[in-house]
């Protein structure tokens, strides 16, 4: 969940194309990532699934002037405005992308394709209306990043003391792979345009979800009895709701300060 959402890179080329940063065919193919193909459905207008390039330029003459990302849990809408048919099949989803400008919010629906061996992802994204009313339960980028401080400082004593993922192969594994993507450079955390700081806070953000990760992948390491066990889950929910929040923040940035300015 706190890897890198679909609906992140969406939302964050999506906005970098209306600030014409780059051209439409290299947001999509941003977006795309390694998958297979997106298409949009249920988009004004068309009575079919459309490729990315084209919805983008549509949802754009429809007046979208943004895009601000969901990451929805039950009992947390984070993210969310409504109305209630839109909020089910985020929470579904656990992501969403919402646009401003414009009621209209995406919601990907992943399917898998192939034969055994060379399986392929396509991705569907359903266009639906959306209430125009604040989201839900998002901080400013300077309560998310205070809030990942503290966070992590307290989880990491926490899972310390319990000792909780702390080696291993699956361990190193992850952390190593955390290592790769942060040499590849920051740049690549999130599309031009974004503010630094909401660059820093994404990757505070992603480095706290493999924590998260490693934790719950590892085993419960020391944490053998269930008072431990039950410790260990009290000290992860919390941060993962904190690193969702910052998230979105991050995403959300460039929507947030064009508004203020």
């Amino acid at each position: 969940m706190l890897s890198e959402p679909r609906s992140g890179r969406l939302a964050a080329w999506g906005n970098a194309l209306l600030a014409g940063l780059v051209s439409p065919d290299d947001a999509a193919h941003a977006i795309v990532g390694e998958d297979a193909v997106h298409r949009v459905e249920g988009l004004p207008g068309e009575t079919a699934p459309v490729g990315l390039t084209l919805a983008l330029g549509r949802l754009r003459a429809l007046g979208v002037t943004g895009y601000r990302v969901a990451l929805p849990a039950a009992g947390h809408p984070l993210g969310l405005s409504g109305p209630p048919a839109f909020n089910a099949r985020a929470l579904d989803a656990e992501e969403a992308v919402v646009a401003t400008g414009a009621a209209y919010g995406l919601v990907p629906e992943v399917y898998e394709a192939g034969p055994a061996g060379d399986v392929h992802v396509e991705v569907v994204w359903h266009c639906l209306p959306v209430r125009d009313a604040p989201p839900a339960d998002v901080p400013s980028l300077g309560e998310a990043e205070r809030e990942l401080a503290e966070a992590l400082r307290d989880a990491t004593e926490t899972l310390t003391r319990l000792d909780v993922a702390a080696s291993g192969p699956v361990a190193e594994a992850a952390l190593d792979a955390y290592r790769a993507r942060a040499l590849r450079g920051a740049a690549q955390t999130l599309a031009p345009g974004y503010p630094p700081r909401a660059v820093r806070v994404l990757e505070l953000a992603q480095r706290i979800g493999l924590l998260i990760s490693v934790a719950y992948e590892n085993g419960h390491g020391g944490a053998v009895s269930a008072s431990e066990m039950a410790a260990r889950g009290e000290a992860l929910r919390p941060v993962e709701r904190v690193a969702r929040r910052a998230q979105v923040a991050a995403y959300n940035a460039y929507v947030e300060e064009r508004e203020r300015g």
